[in-house]
């Protein structure tokens, strides 16, 4: 079975714990569990959060949290050469809700959110695709969070490069 398999399967078996009211997530995981998420750089925290999204909201998708976690999984392959990051973004080094770039309001911080998230840095209280971002990213162009996520990669530390990208999306 493939990775992306795999990463769908836990994701039905963790979605079938959690709509049965277990949601102690630690113990959803067996040690071939961990060792997948290890693998592609996730943490159960963050495997957790798309988990209960989706069964609370039906958004984001199976489908969504595995174009992301083939990001996520592509970057620290190939950039990070699988080492973990040891660094974290905390809630006070995100950018405000209000915070703006080229006058694109959210803008600050949902990048900051996917750059971190990329590096696999994020906070366990912070996930990226929440509410929050997926309103951002429909209201500006309809992005796909995972097109996004590879956007920001590809721009680097460019933050006008993926605001220009951003604002050509919308028209």
């Amino acid at each position: 079975m493939t990775w992306n398999d795999r990463f769908l399967h836990l994701f039905d078996t963790c979605s079938a714990h959690y709509q049965n009211g277990k949601r102690d997530y630690d113990a959803w995981f067996s040690a071939a569990d961990l060792q997948l998420l290890e693998e592609i750089g996730y943490k159960t925290r963050e495997f957790f959060d798309f988990v209960e999204d989706f069964c609370d909201k039906q958004n984001p998708a199976p489908s969504t949290a595995l174009l992301i976690a083939a990001v996520r999984r592509d970057y620290f392959h190939s950039i990070q050469k699988r080492l973990k990051s040891d660094k974290t973004l905390t809630h006070d080094e995100l950018p405000t809700f209000g915070d703006t770039l080229n006058d694109i309001a959210y803008l600050p911080r949902i990048l900051a959110k996917a750059r971190a998230k990329l590096r696999g840095e994020l906070d366990p209280d912070i996930m990226y695709s929440c509410g929050g971002d997926l309103n951002f990213l429909k209201n500006n162009g309809d992005i796909h969070p995972a097109d996004f996520l590879r956007q920001v990669w590809a721009s680097g530390e460019d933050d006008q490069k993926l605001a220009g990208w951003v604002a050509a999306q919308t028209h």
